[in-house]
Order: C-alpha cells, then sequence, then structure tokens
C-alpha cells in the first residue's frame, strides 16, 4: 500500500536514473522484424489491409507505401533539442521514417512536468476525444488503470506474442511479473516499459573518513552498526568539538521503506518490509507493516531515536531534505541507490574538505538475515489504440531498437552513441560524450516513443558488477559505461548485484482493490500515527499488536484478501 508520494519519488528515481544512463547504448543480437499480417486479416476498422509485404515491410525493408504512427506525448525540462528540431521533426523522427517508412506524428504535446501530461491525457479520456495509436506513459498509477479500463485499447500481448522480436521477449521474461501491472481478465492490455533492474535497490552509504578518524571497522551486522552508530554520534567524528552529528540520516515523512535515505533495512534485517505487500512462505502476500518482524524493526528504530543517533526530525523529513544531512556533513550513514554519488553524495566533499564515503552490503540481524527493498524493472506502460490499423509498425520500430540499441554490436550504428553530433561526436579523432559535441550534447533517446531507447533489464547492473571486478569492457555498451562511470558507483553497483538474493520486492502491482479505494487513506494513516508514535517513545512497543488488530478490523483483512484474489488471477498460482 505504498502511498502516492512514495510512488512519485520513485518515478523522480527512475527519471533520474535514466539521465544516469551514462551512455545510451543498446540492443543485443537478433534481427527479427515483425511478422507480415496475412492477406485476408482485416483491421480493426474492418477494411482490408494494403498487399501484405507492402503493409508491413516483410521484405527487411520500408513499408512502401509509408505508414504513420500517431502518438502524443509530454516534453519535460530535460528534453533538448539542437539544430532548430522539434519533437515532430528531429533526428529521430527522420531516421525512423528513413529506416522503416514509418512517420511519427504527434497529435498533441504538452511541455512541462509530468503532471501536465496527466492532465491532458485525463481530459481527452472525459471528453471521449480520439486517442492516438500509441500511448506511452510514465505516472500517476490510477490513471494508467483508468487508460486500461477504459476500452480504448487492445489486447497488446496478444500483439507481443505475435510480432515481438526474441531479443525483445527475452529481456521480458527476466522477470514474467512485470506484466501483472498491466493484466485484466488474463489480457495484457499494457506493454511494460522496461528499465534497468534492481535500478533502486539500495546499499549503505558511509562517511570513510569518520571511520578511519574513529578506528572503526566497517559494520556488517546491526550489532556492529549500533556501535558505529554510537561513535558517529557522540565521539565528534567532524572534530568541531559539538554534540551536533547523527549516526544514521532517515527521511520517514513519506514512508520508512521509501527510495533514498531508506529504513526498510532495518525492517529486512528482521525479514520483513513494510509498506509493501510481500510474498509469504505459504505462497500468498501479505502486507509487511503488520508482520511479527516489523514489531522488531520499530524497536530497534525506537532504541535508536532515545539514543540520539537520528535526527528528530526524521519521521517530519522527507527522503532529499534527510539527505542534506549526510551531505552537510552531519550524519554519517545513509542508506540509498547505487548512483548516489551521481546526486547527491558528492555534495559532501564540496560542503566538508577532505570528506571520504563509501557503499556497503546491508547488515545483517540477530539471526544472519539481511533484506532490501526492490526495484520494479519496468517504469511505464506502452497502450496500443485497439482502431490502429497497422500495430504491426510499432513492433518493427520497437524490434530495431531492441535487437540493435540495447545492446549494440560492435561496427553497429549504437557502437557509440545513438546519433553522431547528438549524444557523441568525433573529435580531434576521439569519440567523446560529454559537452564537448560541437553545438552541445544532448539525449536523442529522448526522442523514442518510449522515452529511453529500449533497455534489457539485467544488463546494466551485470556490466557495472563486472567493470567493478576488474574485467576488461569487451562490448560497446560495457565501454561505454567504463570511460563514463566513476569507481565509486561501480563498487556500489557490484554491492547490488552480489546482494540481490536479499531483495523483497512489492509483490502487489496491480489496480487499487475495492475495498482500498475506500480504506487506503484511513489505513495509512493509522500505520503512520503507530509507526511514529513508538519511534518516538509516546507509545510502547507493545502497541504495535494494538495498531495491528486496528487495521485487520478497518479494512485490512478485507483488502489482504482482494489482494490475494488479484495475485491469483494473473500469476494463476
Amino acid at each position: 500500500m505504498v502511498g502516492k508520494k512514495m510512488e512519485k519519488r520513485k518515478l523522480m528515481l527512475f527519471t533520474l536514473a535514466s539521465a544516469l544512463a551514462l551512455a545510451p547504448v543498446a540492443g543485443c543480437g537478433n534481427n527479427n522484424e515483425a511478422s507480415p499480417s496475412k492477406a485476408t486479416e482485416t483491421t480493426a476498422n474492418g477494411s482490408a489491409p494494403q498487399e501484405s509485404q507492402q503493409a508491413t515491410g516483410a521484405d527487411g525493408g520500408k513499408f512502401d507505401p509509408p505508414v504513420t504512427i500517431t502518438t502524443v506525448r509530454s516534453i519535460p525540462s530535460d528534453v533538448k533539442f539542437k539544430n532548430g528540431e522539434t519533437v515532430e521533426d528531429n533526428v529521430h523522427t527522420r531516421w525512423t521514417k528513413d529506416k522503416f517508412g514509418i512517420n511519427l506524428k504527434y497529435l498533441w504535446t504538452v511541455s512541462g512536468p509530468n503532471e501536465t501530461f496527466e492532465t491532458k491525457l485525463r481530459l481527452s479520456l472525459s471528453s471521449g476525444e480520439k486517442f492516438p495509436d500509441i500511448v506511452t506513459f510514465r505516472g500517476n498509477e490510477t490513471l494508467i488503470n483508468d487508460l486500461i479500463d477504459s476500452g480504448k485499447f487492445q489486447d497488446a500481448g496478444a500483439l507481443f506474442d505475435k510480432y515481438a522480436s526474441d531479443t525483445w521477449k527475452a529481456a521480458m521474461n527476466e522477470d514474467p511479473t512485470v506484466w501483472y501491472a498491466y493484466t485484466r481478465d488474463k489480457k495484457r492490455i499494457g506493454i511494460p516499459i522496461l528499465d534497468y533492474a534492481q535500478n533502486g535497490d539500495p546499499v549503505m552509504w558511509i562517511r570513510e573518513d569518520w571511520l578511519k578518524k574513529l578506528n572503526l571497522k566497517a559494520p556488517t551486522t546491526i550489532a556492529e552498526l549500533e556501535q558505529v552508530l554510537d561513535a558517529f554520534t557522540n565521539q565528534d567524528p567532524d572534530g568541531n568539538n559539538k554534540k551536533d552529528t547523527y549516526g544514521l540520516a532517515l527521511g520517514l515523512k513519506n514512508a520508512y521503506m521509501t527510495w533514498m535515505s531508506d529504513a526498510g533495512w532495518v525492517f529486512g534485517a528482521f525479514g520483513t518490509m513494510p509498506n509493501q505487500w510481500n510474498k509469504m512462505p505459504d505462497g500468498t502476500l501479505a502486507h509487511g507493516s503488520v508482520q511479527p518482524e516489523t514489531k522488531e524493526g520499530l524497536r530497534t528504530l525506537a532504541s535508536w531515536m532515545s539514543k540520539g543517533y537520528l535526527s528528530e526530525e526524521a519521521a517530519l523529513t522527507d527522503e532529499v531534505k534527510a539527505a542534506e544531512l549526510f551531505t552537510s556533513g552531519k550524519a554519517g550513514i545513509i542508506v540509498g541507490p547505487h548512483w548516489m554519488p551521481s546526486w547527491p553524495l558528492e555534495d559532501v566533499k564540496a560542503n566538508v574538505p577532505g570528506a571520504e564515503y563509501k557503499a556497503y552490503p546491508i547488515p545483517t540481524g540477530p539471526d544472519g538475515k539481511a533484506g532490501r527493498h526492490g526495484t520494479l524493472s519496468y517504469n511505464g506502460v506502452i497502450l496500443i489504440n485497439k482502431d490502429m490499423e497497422h500495430p504491426e509498425a510499432f513492433f518493427k520500430y520497437q524490434n530495431y531498437l531492441f535487437d540493435h540499441f540495447a545492446n549494440p554490436e560492435v561496427g553497429g550504428e549504437f557502437e557509440n552513441g545513438m546519433y553522431e553530433g547528438y549524444d557523441y561526436a568525433t573529435v580531434d579523432g576521439k569519440i567523446v560524450r560529454d559537452d564537448t559535441i560541437p553545438g552541445g550534447k544532448v539525449n536523442p533517446e529522448k526522442y523514442t516513443l518510449t522515452f529511453d531507447g529500449a533497455r534489457i533489464p539485467s544488463l546494466m547492473l551485470g556490466a557495472l558488477a563486472k567493470l567493478a571486478d576488474g574485467a576488461t569492457p569487451a562490448t560497446p555498451f560495457e565501454k561505454n559505461l567504463a570511460e563514463s562511470t566513476p569507481k565509486t558507483i561501480l563498487e556500489a553497483a557490484k554491492i547490488v548485484e552480489d546482494q540481490k538474493d536479499i531483495t523483497m520486492p512489492q509483490m502487489f502491482t496491480g489496480p487499487l482493490t475495492k475495498t482500498m479505494t475506500s480504506k487506503n487513506e484511513l489505513l495509512k494513516k493509522l500505520e503512520a500515527e503507530a509507526f511514529n508514535r513508538i519511534l518516538y517513545g509516546q507509545d510502547s512497543i507493545d502497541s504495535f499488536d494494538k495498531f495491528v488488530q486496528k487495521w485487520k478490523e478497518a479494512g485490512g483483512d478485507a483488502i489482504t484478501t482482494e489482494v490475494n484474489e488479484w495475485y491469483k488471477s494473473v500469476s494463476g498460482k
């Protein structure tokens, strides 16, 4: 039952991680094209298609005559153009037409934050306005569900099975549960936009200079961690002769398990994860916030608060504000994703001369358990209009990106990047991928229909971990990463990969259930109040049991039944 604010923070995480995708490179292997339609098939509007080979480009060439894919999109501030180009006419739209005989046509666009795009989509839905062939969307889950349930979009899963290339199918099959959020009555209405797996799975970042100064070793268990927290709080690690430091930076305002300044791993040390639905040993789903193990996590955090290891403002502080405790030099430990040296951790070096930090594994609890929250390996949905005349055209386009851009081959057109003069250039005989590109660097993968071209979930962390082990980069993807990734991120990524078995993923990704619609806000309020009162010692730890009973009676039991009915419907288990 993750709150809307937390979901927006997760979206922010994915957006940031996309900006850090270090070198947008791409697609492995197979060169499958979309399968041709049969000459006897009819389009969704009942008319017969053009002669099969012309309509689909089944000969491996262009569509002839050309076909058009209509779409809509937002243009946020991080989408930049050069050479007088626009979203309607740029290097990518021209490439698509030249390569495939496909015209990309935008029925409308909006500028500004994602909320503006959401509003326009919502208005289009309520007014009965004609929708485009393809809608790709990242954002508000309620709106996604309303779009899926509108009846305007077709069974994209059936089209995927028919037309998707082997490379794309293999990427999707790395985690078949990615389909669950967009499945209705066993039909996969939306295609998940794949992202890099484990992109937000946390590691423990520690002030390395503080460890050295106080002659401490990095903690591997919760017991050892408490010794470090005590020293960071009470032994003046910043050397200013004041008691003004904290052991750990937490941002608990939006959730206890969150995307940065996270506390979920404390509960993971006892075998559960709050603020989400977890899979239990018997195969059913249960909400982590009401499990007996959560009581032990709260007991631990309350102890740390009483000893001054945490900021008194932790429950009122969001993830970004909590990170400022670390970057300002006032906290010695923060838990968050492997990419945090790109933002915001490097700020500590600017704010504190001589500051050093390093990633370490999530520590284990008293029984040797460790747990961290997982990251969904998708970050949006592709919806295909039920009236789209040539849906195979979209697959021809996207297949090519998965086959050649997601993990580019040596000597291929995407070996150095997407388009020369945009995200890379040859300067003085060398490939550059920074602002030395004449006219400045832009990221043309943001012009694609899915905003980031194509991504194979396992590729990024696997490559980073390989490089961290000292392997020589062998592929264009690895070479681009090696040139652009700092050692701190490589080391952190390897820790994420090495601890992949402790990941506890969110198992409920469906639409709000009937009881959630009316009871969700009440249950979240009950949970936040109970957790925070225990955290600050206003209630005893045993009040947790009363909270659990109240949660169950106030709708939690009904929701648990509904969640498991949903899970059985999508998983068949």
